[in-house]
């Protein structure tokens, strides 16, 4: 897996490389030749994307841009067709923004590092055609996020 970072720490990025690397294989995606980009985004920024794509003038915490047109969770391996030249397929672009995730995490009483993991891979979750548009849907994704997130002892209401 190849992760494009912008503005993003090293020590963030080791933690969001493992995760995802855990969220693939744990989807049955053991993909090598995959590539996300992941760039962390102020509020202004990330008002603006949401604004442009979704028509929604507002801040939000996370926005996933898929390169792949999943309409639901389904393997990597259908998308042999879209592969570069050199083998690899790109699934898209995630925005996360810090600001948010802080102040979310100060309101879900989690900790920084637990907020910035958890959207990072509910972006990437959504990348993989996971949505929480239908109420057990939703619970699908936050099962699988909850999961992941626990093999790394990065659990809610923990202070890591």
């Amino acid at each position: 897996m190849k992760i494009y970072f912008g503005n993003v720490g090293f020590f963030k990025r080791k933690l969001i490389e493992k995760i995802f690397e855990r969220a693939l294989e744990k989807t049955s995606n053991n993909e090598r030749d995959v590539i996300v980009s992941v760039n962390f985004v102020g509020e202004n920024e990330i008002k603006e994307l949401n604004k442009t794509f979704r028509n929604i003038d507002k801040v939000t915490d996370v926005l996933s841009f898929p390169m792949l047109e999943i309409k639901q969770p389904m393997k990597l391996s259908a998308f042999e067709s879209e592969r570069d030249m050199d083998g690899s397929l790109n699934l898209g672009d995630i925005a996360l923004c810090t600001e948010r995730a802080k102040a979310q995490a100060k309101e879900y009483g989690n900790s920084y590092k637990r907020e910035l993991a958890f959207l990072s891979l509910h972006g990437l979750l959504h990348l993989l055609g996971y949505d929480h548009i239908e109420q057990e849907d939703e619970k699908v994704m936050m099962r699988e996020a909850e999961e992941i997130l626990k093999e790394f002892n990065i659990g809610r209401r923990k202070n890591v």
